[in-house]
C-alpha cells in the first residue's frame, strides 16, 4: 500500500512538473498580446481622478477576472466539441478591437476634447462617464482575453486535458495579476513621487526622484495613448493575418508589424463605416 501511495505522489509530482514548463512556453507564447493588453488597458484606467483611479481599476479588474471565468470553460468546451466556433470568435473580436482603434484615432482628429467638468452640476455626468469607461475597458479586457486563452490553448494542445486546463487558468490568472499590478503601478507613480518629496523636505536626491516621478507620469500617460491604440490595430490585424487564409501571405514583402496595421486599420475603416451608416437607419426610423 505504501508503494501504490508514493506512486501516486509520483504521479502527482510529474503532473505539477509538466504543468510548470507547459506554464512557461505558454506565458513565453502570449508575451507580445500581454504587452498590448498592458498598454491598452493602462490607457483606459487612466483619464480619471486620483481619487477614482484605483477604485476604477479595481472595477476593471474585477471584470477581468469575471471576463476569465466565462472565457475558460467556454473555450475548453468549443475546442473539444467545436474547435472551429473558436476561430469565428477570434475574428469576431478582431473586429471589434480594429473599430475601437480606428474609432480612437478618427475621434482624435475629428472631434474636440473638452477638459472635463468636476463642478457640482456635472458630477452625475461624470460618474456615468466612468460607468461608460470601465465597461469599454471590461469589453476590452474580453476580447484580449479571449486571444491570450486561445494562445495559451493553442501551445499545448498535445497535452492531457488536465494540463491544459491548469495550465491555460494558471496563464489567465497571471496575465489578470500582471497586467493589472503594473497598471496600478503606472497610474499611482504620481502619489510615490509627493511621498518622496514630502520624506525629503524638498531637497536632496529624494526630492528630485519624486519631482521626476511626478513630471514623468504625464508623459507614460500619453505615450500609453497612442500605444494602446496602436496595440488595439495590431491585435486586430494579427487575428485576421493568422486566421483568415486570404490575408496569411497579404503583402509579402512588407514587414509583418506593418502588414498588421494596414489590415487592422482597413477592417476598422470598414467597421466604423458599417456602424455609422446603422446609427444613421436607427435614427431615420425612429424619426
Amino acid at each position: 500500500m505504501a508503494g501504490g501511495f508514493f506512486a501516486i505522489l509520483d504521479d502527482i509530482a510529474a503532473l505539477m512538473d509538466d504543468i510548470a514548463v507547459s506554464s512557461k512556453i505558454a506565458t513565453q507564447k502570449t508575451a507580445g498580446i500581454l504587452g498590448d493588453d498592458l498598454a491598452v488597458n493602462a490607457e483606459k484606467a487612466t483619464g480619471f481622478l486620483a481619487s477614482r483611479e484605483l477604485p476604477v481599476l479595481w472595477a476593471i479588474t474585477k471584470g477581468s477576472f469575471l471576463n476569465k471565468l466565462i472565457i475558460l470553460p467556454i473555450a475548453f468546451l468549443l475546442n473539444y466539441y467545436f474547435p472551429i466556433a473558436i476561430k469565428f470568435a477570434l475574428i469576431s473580436g478582431g473586429i471589434y478591437l480594429a473599430y475601437e482603434g480606428v474609432e480612437k484615432i478618427i475621434e482624435y482628429f475629428f472631434h474636440k476634447r473638452h477638459a472635463p467638468d468636476t463642478t457640482d452640476a456635472h458630477m452625475e455626468d461624470a460618474v456615468d462617464d466612468e460607468k461608460a469607461k470601465v465597461k469599454s475597458a471590461v469589453t476590452t479586457d474580453f476580447i484580449l482575453s479571449v486571444e491570450i486563452v486561445i494562445i495559451a490553448l493553442g501551445s499545448v494542445l498535445d497535452k492531457d486535458l488536465t494540463t491544459q486546463i491548469a495550465t491555460v487558468t494558471i496563464v489567465a490568472i497571471l496575465a489578470t495579476i500582471g497586467v493589472y499590478g503594473l497598471v496600478a503601478l503606472i497610474v499611482r507613480m504620481d502619489d510615490a513621487g509627493y511621498h518622496l518629496m514630502r520624506k525629503s523636505n524638498n531637497s536632496g536626491f529624494l526630492y528630485q526622484m519624486g519631482k521626476f516621478l511626478v513630471w514623468l507620469l504625464p508623459m507614460i500617460i500619453k505615450m500609453l495613448s497612442v500605444v494602446g491604440t496602436i496595440a488595439l490595430i495590431l491585435v486586430a490585424g494579427g487575428i485576421f493575418m493568422h486566421n483568415v487564409d486570404y490575408f496569411h501571405h497579404f503583402l509579402p514583402d512588407l514587414p509583418t508589424m506593418l502588414t498588421e496595421l494596414l489590415l487592422g486599420i482597413a477592417v476598422g475603416l470598414v467597421a466604423v463605416a458599417v456602424m455609422m451608416g446603422t446609427k444613421r437607419i436607427f435614427r431615420k426610423s425612429t424619426m
